[in-house]
């Protein structure tokens, strides 16, 4: 409904709406995080897992009050006089293929996929805060309750200053910047913040903190891209289709991830390579950017491009 609406939009508009859904998401991942210890707690696991239950069951009585308006389209019929399934949805593999080989689809989906494709090694630092350092899956609880709040301030960084931005300057500026921080890992991984006072806990929630608000505002422009690139009659198959690509690339950044984890000899005991597989993996994330040409130009890329050839 979100793309739909978005359609024939500025990129301003489209970015105000992605903003006010993801935010909501990270507002329930808030409330959730807060409030999931003390419910098992006090109620039980049965009890948890009996109210996330009922909550998508909520969800969808709300969806009958959707008015929406039934799109009417080619017909095939069967021997029956009725529509056939295996001609209706024949023709509509037909028409998402159309659209996504169409160039101002094809190729900025392939740089979506690429730059969630390159590796990562969040498995490897998970075990290695758990077996290394010791946190708690408590603690590990308070760092998700604080990167809940850092999803909605990254969604608030989006839509108050970058959602005008041209997507190509904020991939550039999020990609060379979360390279950058994403180097504190190093800082964690080696001990030198106990050095500088700092206990391995709060480095850890402040380096959270900050990698997850910058996450969020870099990832903000993609779904915004992605509604933007869906034609009408195919919203809702075509951006399910790019962010399963998106989801895809992500699944092979982790795999070459674990890869290069078993290369580096890291183990669930042994994190002396650690500190450079964090390094390559994140300058990694810069090889997609020669690849940023490929993103269609925004409005505010034309605007300035016809006053300069006005000039």
């Amino acid at each position: 409904m979100v793309v739909e609406r978005s359609r024939g939009e500025s990129q301003s508009m489209s970015g105000s709406l992605q903003s006010l859904c993801w935010g909501f998401s990270a507002f329930g991942g808030i409330v959730s995080s807060y409030f999931s210890g003390s419910l098992v707690d006090a109620y039980g696991v049965r009890f948890v897992f009996g109210m996330t239950a009922l909550l998508p069951l909520i969800t969808s009585a709300v969806a009958v009050l959707v008015n929406e308006q039934r799109v009417s389209g080619p017909q095939w019929v069967n021997n029956n006089g009725g529509p056939s399934f295996l001609d209706s949805s024949k023709q509509n593999i037909i028409q998402l293929w159309d659209a996504v080989r169409q160039p101002n689809v094809f190729f900025p989906t392939m740089f979506i996929f690429l730059w969630q494709a390159t590796p990562h090694s969040d498995s490897a630092m998970f075990f290695f805060t758990t077996n290394k350092l010791g946190f708690t899956p408590e603690f590990l609880g308070r760092v998700k309750f604080v990167t809940s709040i850092a999803s909605l301030a990254g969604v608030g960084l989006y839509n108050g200053f970058l959602k005008n931005v041209p997507l190509r300057r904020i991939f550039l500026a999020t990609t060379v910047v979360g390279t950058a921080l994403g180097m504190t890992q190093v800082i964690l991984v080696t001990g030198l913040n106990r050095q500088f006072g700092i206990s391995d806990e709060w480095f850890a929630i402040g380096d959270s903190l900050i990698l997850t608000v910058l996450a969020q505002a870099s990832f903000m422009p993609v779904l915004v891209l992605a509604a933007r690139l869906c034609p009408q009659g195919m919203e809702a198959t075509l951006f399910a289709t790019l962010m399963s690509i998106s989801n895809g690339g992500s699944v092979l950044g982790g795999l070459l991830g674990a890869g290069l984890t078993q290369v580096f000899g890291i183990t669930k005991d042994s994190f002396d390579n650690l500190a450079a597989l964090i390094i390559l993996c994140n300058l990694s994330s810069l090889l997609p950017l020669p690849l940023l040409g490929l993103l269609p130009r925004d409005e505010a890329d034309l605007s300035s491009k016809k006053s300069e050839d006005t000039e």
